[in-house]
């Protein structure tokens, strides 16, 4: 599955942390950006690894998923932060 995965965390060691495990899982595109395939298994992993680090009263993770990665259109204007990735 494709997915994209936003945050908001308040706390710059929160936050360092949490992006440090999503970058085991997807590619970082923007400061507060993560998107990539991923397996179900893999997913459900890498969210309950962020849970252990974020405080749910203050920070938010947003997941956007879906089956039919070619059903997404992806534009970017300026600079691409991640060339490497996959283009959609």
């Amino acid at each position: 599955m494709f997915v994209i995965i936003c945050y908001d965390i308040t706390d710059d060691g929160r936050l360092n942390k949490a992006r440090k495990v999503l970058r085991k899982y997807l590619n970082w595109v923007q400061y507060s950006v993560f998107e990539g395939n991923i397996s179900y298994g893999n997913l459900e992993k890498c969210l309950a690894e962020v849970s252990e680090v974020i405080d749910k009263r203050e920070d938010s993770l947003y997941v956007y998923m879906t089956d039919f990665e070619k059903s997404i259109r992806k534009k970017v204007i300026g600079k691409d932060k991640n060339p490497s990735d996959n283009f959609i």
